[in-house]
């Protein structure tokens, strides 16, 4: 019996390595088999594709700065954009890291269920295997040149990146800049991603971790630097614009005078959000209202966004949502959550903590959880006002559960919640949708939902980076007193004026069906990764075959705007959702 007992403790205590071995062994998998086969798609056309590569050769220089191979949803829509750049007479080349980095975007904290072997030896024993085996392989079958981090790194490089990152004092690292890149910014941001936290307090290997991205960071400007000046792109196209690598990339070609363009993938299947310059969590809020305010406008428009933004509350036309069975009769919220709508009630809605963790100089507070104590103060002295929390639900069914949670900041900070503030967890069923829409105002800091509530006539009051702010739509502050002298005129006497409300439509649409642009070869997926590439021939991508493409690579080659023409698609009689939102699988 004895033996039994220690043999199951052996075993109990093998669990998270057995755990995190079965995953890998998923992963590696899923590198194998979900990536895109581009030798499969080109096929017997062989000799033709090789052709297009060698017509494309002195075309202009376009760097596809995929840089992590194994990331599935990067190597799957960059690498049928080097096709489509290159049928268009582009050179293109491509980024990857060769096991180069001591951490980046592949790894999280689920990963390392003991943080001292992340610490240790960073991805390198466990996530680098196949991760630029995979993406390299994605590339070549292309045949297009495929750069290393690698090639572009020293001795010295190395050297002084160990030496920066042993020495620099730790609490001077989010705010270390070299050569005026802003490499502690990007690192401190890969760091919090990688624990899915807003802050590094009580992690005990936080440190070592931080450190990590901060090598990362520098090595990744140096590697891009060394890039940068052997070859003359044009323009370097990557995902997400943030983060490590990413964010670096970005530093680098702007200092360098390169071109940047980055992408996401959108809410709308299908689609995907491309900008000029720097990622979209910035540039969207900058955005010139002229690239929307003056457009077409029509009922006929307008119903179609109506019809979206109610498809929103199921995401029966989105790949991004995160309720399968929401909530929405207004009586059983009423009895879940404890309000009475009958008083005047004031929405507030959080974003997930960790994300995005970026310099904006508009932000009203330092950060989320400050704004969010701070009003849950100001509504303790309001009685007469309900003030009602709605956690983002990503935090629990977003690509990485937070690990600190937006409630259990609240109950450090308010063991006792005032009588009139009610708090709706992440784990809840109960519609966002149906809950603002009670509400006489709604208070946001980073969330995109302010551009679906303009829209049905709901005042917005923004604290933060909402992509919502700067658009004449909304009552935004850019300090704590702005902030707090717009709380102190609720309840607010009157909703939106029509007039207003057109012009929330008119940013929405723009927003949803403009911005979001429609990809019909990107097939969505049952798999980790949303989408997949599906194609009959690499000819699909040409000029002319995907009105969406060509609007991407035209932005990408030509420096256009990155704005899809739905409005023209539209009749009074077809409706865009059909066209753009619905396409039929194939």
């Amino acid at each position: 019996m004895t033996r039994i007992r220690e043999l199951f403790r052996d075993q109990l205590r093998r669990l998270p390595a057995l755990e995190r071995h079965a995953r890998l062994l998923a992963r590696r998998r899923r590198l194998a088999t979900e990536q895109p086969d581009w030798t499969a798609i080109i096929g017997a056309e062989r000799p033709a594709w090789e052709q297009v590569v060698a017509a494309a050769l002195g075309g202009p220089r376009v760097l596809m700065a995929t840089s992590v191979g194994s990331h599935l949803a990067g190597t799957s829509l960059e690498s049928a954009l080097t096709a489509a750049l290159t049928l268009r007479g582009a050179e293109v080349d491509v980024l990857l890291c060769d096991s180069m980095l001591p951490a980046c975007l592949a790894a999280d904290v689920t990963w390392y269920p003991k943080q001292s072997r992340f610490a240790q030896h960073g991805p390198s024993k466990d996530l680098c295997h196949g991760c630029f085996d995979s993406g390299a392989a994605v590339f070549r079958a292309l045949g297009v040149r495929v750069h290393t981090y690698g090639e572009y790194l020293t001795h010295d490089d190395r050297k002084l990146a160990a030496s920066l990152t042993a020495e620099v004092p730790l609490a001077e690292i989010p705010d270390y800049t070299f050569d005026d890149i802003a490499i502690g910014e990007h690192a401190l941001a890969g760091a919090l991603r990688f624990y899915a936290r807003a802050t590094l307090e009580g992690e005990p290997e936080a440190e070592a971790v931080l450190r990590r991205y901060f090598g990362a960071a520098l090595l990744t400007a140096f590697a891009t630097r060394a890039l940068l000046r052997a070859v003359p792109y044009e323009v370097a196209v990557f995902h997400h614009g943030i983060y490590v690598p990413q964010g670096l990339i970005g530093e680098c070609c702007r200092q360098a005078g390169v071109r940047v363009v980055n992408w996401n993938p959108a809410y709308r299947k299908q689609c995907f959000i491309f900008s000029h310059g720097d990622t979209y969590h910035h540039t969207l809020l900058t955005e010139p209202t002229e690239s929307w305010e003056h457009m077409r406008w029509s009922k006929s428009l307008e119903s179609v966004l109506l019809a979206y933004l109610e498809s929103r509350w199921h995401g029966t036309q989105d790949w991004i949502w995160f309720h399968d069975r929401p909530m929405a009769d207004p009586d059983r919220i009423g009895r879940e959550v404890g309000t009475d709508f009958s008083k005047p009630s004031v929405g507030l809605l959080t974003n997930v903590m960790w994300d995005a963790q970026l310099h904006y100089p508009a932000n009203a507070f330092p950060n989320m959880l400050e704004w969010v104590a701070s009003t849950i103060e100001w509504f303790a002295r309001r009685p007469d006002l309900q003030l009602i929390i709605r956690v983002h639900p990503a935090e629990l069914r977003g690509s990485l559960v937070s690990r600190q949670p937006i409630v259990a900041e609240i109950r450090k900070r308010f063991p006792t919640l005032p009588l009139n503030v009610f708090v709706i967890g992440p784990e809840s069923q109960v519609s966002t949708y149906a809950v603002m829409s009670r509400c006489n105002a709604v208070l946001i800091y980073g969330t995109k939902t302010g551009v679906e509530l303009t829209s049905i006539g709901i005042p917005v009051i923004v604290a933060g980076e909402a992509w919502i702010r700067n658009k004449g739509l909304t009552m935004d502050a850019a300090t704590a007193a702005d902030y707090f002298a717009l709380l102190e005129r609720l309840p607010l006497s009157a909703g939106m004026s029509e007039e207003q409300m057109e012009r929330a439509r008119r940013y929405a649409f723009h927003f949803f069906f403009r911005r979001m642009i429609p990809l019909e070869f990107m097939q969505p997926s049952k798999g980790d990764v949303p989408y997949r590439v599906e194609l009959g021939s690499f000819r699909e991508l040409g000029p002319g075959r995907s009105r969406g493409l060509d609007v991407i690579c035209d932005g990408i080659l030509f420096n256009q705007p990155f704005t899809y023409p739905a409005e023209t698609e539209a009749s009074a009689e077809v409706g865009t959702a059909r066209i753009l939102a619905s396409a039929p699988a194939r």
